[in-house]
C-alpha cells in the first residue's frame, strides 16, 4: 500500500517514492541543549517517531539523522543576540560542554519515556566543525558568499528563487539580520553561514577566517550532507523552521550543490497552551516532569498528542492532558481483557479489514486520530478475544504506547498513594455510608470520580483507584 505524505515543498500531498528502494534517508532538526526540552518540543519529536514506524511498518529500513546543536543556535533565528549555549553556561556558572551534556541527556531519557525510537544517527555540532568549514569553504569558491569583519554571509541575489519554503515575498522574510547588525553586508536579508568569534567568546575554533564559530543554518547543512549525500528523501523539523532555518538549510545547499538537500520537508503544528501562546515568559513552557507531578505519564500525552493531525494545531489543558491518562488507562484495561481471554476464532476476514483500514490511515500523511478511532473499535469491543489484543500490539508498533506492559503500568497506577485531599474524601464517605448518610456518600463518591478516581463498593467494603 502506497505512503502518501504532505510536502511544504509543493504544498500537496505527495505518493512516497525512496530514492532507492526500500531503505529512506531521513534528517530531523534536533534540539538546542541549552535547556530543558518541553512539551511543545516533544510534540516535534512524537511526530518524528511517528513517520519513522509508520515507514518501519511499510517495510522500509531507515538511515536516519538528527543533530544536537551545542553551539551556534543564537537568540533569534537569524543573526542576532547571544549564542543560547553562551548565555546558558554563564547563567548557571558552567562550561558550556558540560550544559550541552547535561540537557542531552535529559532529552535522551525523555525520549526513552516517551518510547520515541532513537535516531540511527546522532550529529552533535561540535563534532563536525571540518565538514562545515569546508563547506564554507566550497561557498565561497561557488560565489555564494562573501567575507565581512564579522561573518562570512550567503548572498542570496544568486538564487534564482528565495524563498522557496514558505512562499513569502522577500520584503516579508525575516531572513537573516538587520541591516544595523552588519552594514557591510550586501543585503539585509544575507544570512551568516560563518561568524568570526568575539574575544570574549568560548566556543571557537581556527579556520581560515580566525577564531570563529558556524551559524546555525549551515551546521544542518553540513552535516546533512556528510551521512545523507546531496539529496536525501525527507527533512522533518517544526513549522517555525520554515520560514528562516529551512529557507536558509535550502539556500546553502543550492550554493554548495546546487540541489535543493531534500525531496520531502515535513513540518509539525505549534502546540499552544490553554489556546494561547507557549513560551517562557508566560510560564507555560511544561515539562515531562511537570506534568508526572500532576500524575499525567509522558504516554499519556503521546496518546494525547494523536487526538489532533500533526499538521493543525493542538490546545493544550491540564483537563484535557488529564482526559488522556484516563484514556490510556481504559486502552489498558481493555488490551488486558482482550489478552486475558478464553475466546478465539474471530473470523480472518475481520481481523485483515482492520488491519487495512489501520494501514491505510497512517499511510494518508500520518492520521494518527483516524488510526485511534480504530484502536478504539477494536478495545471496546463486547465479545473479548486474544486476537483483538494480538491486533492492538501489531497496530502499537506504530503507536509505540507500550500496551504489552499495560497490566504492570495497571499494577503500578493501583499502588499510587491516594493525594491527602481524596483521602480525606475516602474517610469522610466511609463515615456516612455507617451513618446510612447515601445523600453524602454519593456526593463524596462523584467528587472522588470526577478528581480522576474509579470507585468500586464490594463486599469487603470500598476501594479507590486511579482511573
Amino acid at each position: 500500500m502506497q505512503v502518501i505524505l504532505y510536502n511544504t515543498l509543493t504544498r500537496k500531498k505527495e505518493e512516497f517514492q525512496p530514492i532507492e528502494d526500500k531503505k529512506v534517508r531521513i534528517y530531523t532538526c534536533g534540539p538546542t541543549v541549552y535547556s530543558y526540552a518541553h512539551i511543545g518540543n516533544f510534540r516535534s519529536y512524537i511526530f518524528m517517531d511517528n513517520l519513522r514506524r509508520v515507514l518501519e511498518y511499510n517495510g522500509y529500513t531507515l538511515k536516519h539523522v538528527m543533530n544536537i546543536t551545542d553551539v551556534g543556535h543564537l537568540e533569534s533565528d537569524a543573526d542576532e543576540g547571544e549564542d543560547k549555549m553562551e548565555k546558558a553556561a554563564r547563567k548557571e556558572n558552567k562550561d558550556p560542554y558540560e550544559i550541552a551534556k547535561f540537557y542531552a541527556d535529559i532529552f535522551f531519557k525523555d525520549m526513552g519515556r516517551l518510547h520515541i525510537e532513537r535516531p540511527e544517527i546522532i550529529a552533535k555540532a561540535t563534532e563536525h566543525i571540518p565538514e562545515m568549514i569546508a563547506f564554507v569553504e566550497q561557498l565561497i569558491q561557488n560565489g555564494y558568499a562573501y567575507e565581512t569583519s564579522k561573518a562570512i554571509y550567503f548572498d542570496i541575489s544568486k538564487l534564482d528563487k528565495y524563498p522557496v519554503l514558505s512562499n513569502r515575498k522577500l520584503d516579508d522574510q525575516i531572513a537573516g539580520a538587520r541591516v544595523e547588525v552588519d552594514p557591510e553586508k550586501r543585503s539585509p536579508y544575507d544570512f551568516a553561514v560563518w561568524i568570526k568569534a568575539p574575544i570574549n567568546h568560548i566556543m571557537k575554533w581556527e579556520s581560515p577566517w580566525g577564531l570563529s564559530y558556524p551559524g546555525w543554518h549551515l551546521e544542518c547543512s553540513a552535516m546533512s550532507r556528510k551521512y545523507l549525500g546531496d539529496v536525501f528523501d525527507i527533512h522533518t523539523g517544526g513549522v517555525d523552521h520554515v520560514p528562516t532555518h529551512h529557507e536558509n538549510e535550502i539556500a546553502q545547499s543550492k550554493g554548495c550543490t546546487g540541489k535543493i538537500p531534500a525531496k520531502i520537508w515535513m513540518h509539525v503544528e505549534f502546540l499552544q497552551v490553554d489556546g494561547g501562546k507557549m513560551s517562557k515568559s508566560l510560564g507555560n513552557t511544561y515539562t515531562l516532569d511537570q506534568l508526572q507531578e500532576k500524575g499525567i505519564e509522558p504516554l499519556a500525552y503521546k496518546l494525547f498528542c494523536y487526538t489532533a493531525h500533526y499538521r493543525t494545531k493542538l490546545n493544550f489543558t491540564f483537563d484535557s492532558a488529564i482526559s488522556s491518562q484516563k484514556a490510556l488507562n481504559r486502552l489498558r484495561r481493555a488490551y488486558q481483557e482482550h489478552e486475558e481471554a478464553l475466546v478465539i476464532g474471530i473470523p480472518t476476514n475481520e481481523i485483515q479489514d482492520y488491519k487495512k483500514r489501520f494501514l491505510e490511515a497512517v499511510n494518508d500523511d500520518l492520521n494518527m486520530p483516524l488510526a485511534m478511532g480504530i484502536i478504539w473499535e477494536i478495545a471496546r469491543k463486547d465479545i473479548k478475544a486474544r486476537e483483538w489484543a494480538d491486533l492492538l500490539l501489531d497496530f502499537d508498533k506504530v503507536l509505540a504506547l507500550d500496551l504489552e506492559n499495560s497490566k504492570s503500568y495497571l499494577e503500578e497506577e493501583k499502588k499510587i498513594e491516594l493525594p491527602e485531599e481524596i483521602q480525606k474524601w475516602v474517610e469522610e464517605r466511609k463515615i456516612a455510608r455507617q451513618n446510612k448518610d447515601w445523600e453524602k456518600s454519593d456526593e463524596l463518591r462523584d467528587k472522588i470520580i470526577e478528581a480522576g478516581y474509579i470507585v468500586k463498593d464490594t463486599k469487603e467494603g470500598m476501594t479507590v483507584e486511579k482511573g
